[in-house]
């Protein structure tokens, strides 16, 4: 098959670094093989790049375009209210229905408050919980990423070397020129390992626990039986905060997100990404006394952007689309094809990997023998080998994360999914053989 080019990207980029660090503006744009790309347009599941390629697309820029690239009733529903009016630096009715709906979908919700990103979220459900509680101690785990900020920019992706034992994890930090005092408060534990939350909660100083419901930044984990509901009996019996990190799962694996699909509800969840279908909208929602000290209690929270007008058309209109079971169905089935397709790539090859997650966002682990458990077990990961397999499967016009996630959207037909295992099946084969002729 004939490999894609991708010289003009390249040559953008390169130019673009004079003005901009790297050519990009998100440290996670950086440094991508072959190259940063530069685009013109998208449409449903496919990119089209400035070297005239077009691509299927798993990034779903990195988990929002979940209605795809194109959807309808979103370009719609913005378009009607740009000629209303774009920030009011007050409410609109818009506003009110989203949070009607968020409240109707996820689970926890009692009260929402609108923000612009979902590292911005996390710090109002930190905020939240140290209030609740008159706390100051968090709780996090190893892989688990809530934003780049330097209060929990901990243990994200630390290297083995530097972990410490697994009972008793070191916190890494995960940035040069990052704040170690604002971590001060934050405790790193291994995730998926019931006993350690229990014993640590038992001292009674934990203001907040903060974790994925199922971990997908650092691969699609899902919690062991019963970890969930341990850590939620254990939170509720020492009065500390269970905050989800929804910014992944929300809206995607389920309507109410991961606590609706895993059957946990939390006292706080974050939610982004899919939320809007691309546009930079951000929620937190959560039981009504965390919730209500927005309003008397003191919290402050403020943002400019905060419920901008045309953003909450946006959010109105995929959220009434993904209320809708059937949008999941048919992304369960789809997505479910598709990750048999690749398992079955992997295995007549000969090449040990592991896929694991949902349908709507599942993971590859490439040298794994078995599904991991928690971020230590992803360590094993052949990562470099992976990027020749992103790479490969660029070339074939598919492109997909090089940390492993893929994301499906609604629009990822089997028409699509055909095209996609047709060209995991030739990547697989050009980086086996490649290993095989090392």
């Amino acid at each position: 098959m004939h490999s894609l080019s991708f010289a003009r990207s390249k040559q953008r980029i390169h130019e673009a670094a004079e003005w901009m660090p790297g050519g990009v503006s998100s440290h996670f744009r950086s440094g991508v093989s072959p190259t940063p790309l530069v685009f013109e347009k998208a449409q449903g599941v496919y990119l089209h790049d400035i070297d005239g390629n077009r691509l299927i697309d798993y990034y779903m820029a990195l988990g929002p375009m979940i209605l795809g690239h194109s959807p309808r009733e979103v370009i719609e529903a913005t378009k009607q209210q740009l000629d209303r009016g774009i920030l009011y630096g007050g409410q609109s009715e818009l506003e009110f229905e989203a949070a009607r709906l968020i409240c109707n979908m996820v689970p926890c919700a009692e009260r929402v408050r609108f923000a612009s990103s979902g590292s911005e979220a996390v710090q109002l459900a930190l905020r939240l919980s140290r209030a609740s509680t008159g706390r100051d101690k968090v709780l996090k785990f190893e892989g688990h990423y809530h934003g780049w900020l330097d209060n929990v920019l901990w243990s994200v992706a630390p290297h083995s070397a530097a972990m410490g034992p697994e009972e008793s994890p070191c916190p890494c930090a995960g940035s040069a020129g990052q704040d170690l005092g604002a971590g001060t408060n934050v405790e790193v534990l291994s995730w998926n390992r019931a006993e350690q939350v229990l014993e640590r909660l038992a001292r009674g100083d934990v203001a907040a626990v903060i974790m994925e419901a199922a971990m997908c930044n650092s691969g699609a984990i899902t919690p062991l039986p019963g970890y969930l509901e341990a850590v939620r009996e254990a939170c509720t019996k020492t009065g500390t905060v269970l905050i989800f990190d929804e910014v992944i799962t929300g809206f995607r694996v389920a309507p109410g997100g991961a606590q609706e699909r895993l059957g946990v509800t939390p006292d706080v969840a974050v939610f982004a990404k899919a939320i809007a279908n691309g546009f930079s909208v951000a929620a937190v929602a959560g039981r009504s006394d965390i919730m209500a000290g927005l309003g008397a209690g003191g919290v402050l929270h403020g943002g400019t952007y905060n419920a901008q007008a045309v953003a909450m058309a946006a959010t109105v209109a995929t959220l009434r689309r993904l209320s809708n079971p059937q949008v999941y169905h048919r992304m369960e089935t789809r997505g479910r094809r598709l990750m048999d397709g690749f398992e079955a790539a992997f295995r007549d090859a000969g090449m040990a990997a592991t896929v694991t997650g949902f349908p709507q966002i599942f993971h590859i682990g490439l040298g794994l023998a078995k599904p991991p458990v928690n971020y230590r077990d992803t360590v094993a990961i052949d990562r470099s080998r992976y990027v020749r397999l992103t790479t490969a499967l660029l070339q074939r016009g598919v492109r997909a994360l090089e940390r492993g996630a893929w994301f499906l959207s609604t629009e990822h037909d089997d028409e699509v999914i055909d095209a996609t295992i047709a060209a995991m099946q030739e990547a697989v084969s050009v980086v086996a053989q490649e290993q095989d002729g090392a």
